[in-house]
């Protein structure tokens, strides 16, 4: 099983509130090369950290994977895109600032590449991410 993260602007798109109320979604709107390459590694199964962006900058839930791969019918350039199902909600979210605070976080993609929207989470950080969340 791989880890992945995805980010959403809750006040502007998609909240994990929304993805708790709908259950599933289209995992998309998806543009860049190096978020897209995640995407294309994902399996049903997998699980994926929800970040909201801009104002709360934290991982606030987890998703799983619910679909292999497929271009996406709503993106004529036929960008990838998954299916994801909601998990869970954390009680209390996992701020930036706390992957900030580690100096062996400082080649992460989440503080290296800040505007990433996908990710793939590695083994040794989701381990550290599901130690610090509830």
């Amino acid at each position: 099983m791989q880890y992945f993260l995805g980010k959403t602007e809750p006040d502007n798109d998609y909240s994990i509130d929304d993805l708790e109320r709908e259950g599933r979604t289209l995992w998309d709107d998806i543009h860049n090369a190096a978020a897209l390459q995640a995407v294309a590694k994902m399996k049903p199964g997998d699980l994926m950290f929800v970040y909201h962006s801009m104002k709360q900058r934290a991982i606030v839930g987890l998703a799983e994977i619910d679909s292999e791969p497929f271009p996406n019918p709503n993106d004529p350039r036929n960008k990838w895109t998954v299916y994801v199902k909601f998990v869970k909600k954390y009680k209390h979210p996992l701020s930036l600032d706390a992957f900030k605070a580690e100096p062996k976080f400082k080649d992460f993609a989440l503080v290296r590449q800040s505007r990433l929207s996908t990710m793939v989470v590695p083994d040794d950080i989701a381990a550290w991410i599901l130690e610090h969340v509830q």
